[in-house]
């Protein structure tokens, strides 16, 4: 997999596993976020082993996340996405999701899919739209697993 690095003055977005703070990412997914709170860490770490991970650093310090599930051939979930509250308004999840989507790993797929609850607006600036026959999908889902 080949690993993305650049940098924007103070601040640093890689995909290299061994910069990520698998810890910062925990506590913002089990305390903060709204899809996955109480993952147990070892899920976190588990997830994270698994996937493509795009770090996002101020100075050193994790500030955003997102986190790729794919065959790196067909399809690509994009998940974990976030920034930070005292980073946001400022154009990091922007520069996040434009070095996503940029990975040379993941072009040429058939689809990409996503939840999510809150950023319909900045994903829509990046090509995504509603899913056009939803009657068509179907879901298990389990939203209490972590309690």
């Amino acid at each position: 997999m080949q690993i993305i690095s650049e940098t924007k003055g103070d601040f640093f977005i890689t995909t290299d596993p061994s910069k990520l703070d698998i810890s910062a990412i925990h506590d913002f997914l089990s305390n903060h976020s709204y899809w996955s709170r109480n993952i147990p860490f070892e899920k976190v770490k588990t997830s994270i082993d698994n996937s493509l991970n795009f770090g996002l650093f101020n100075k050193g310090r994790q500030i955003g996340y997102a986190r790729i599930i794919s065959d790196f051939s067909t399809i690509a979930y994009l998940g974990d996405v976030y920034v930070l509250d005292e980073f946001r308004g400022q154009g990091h999840s922007k520069w996040l999701m434009e070095k996503v989507m940029a990975h040379p790993n993941l072009q040429g797929l058939r689809r990409w899919i996503l939840l999510t609850g809150t950023a319909h607006e900045l994903y829509k600036k990046y090509g995504w739209t509603s899913i056009a026959s939803p009657d068509k999908w179907m879901e298990k889902h389990n939203p209490d697993v972590f309690k």
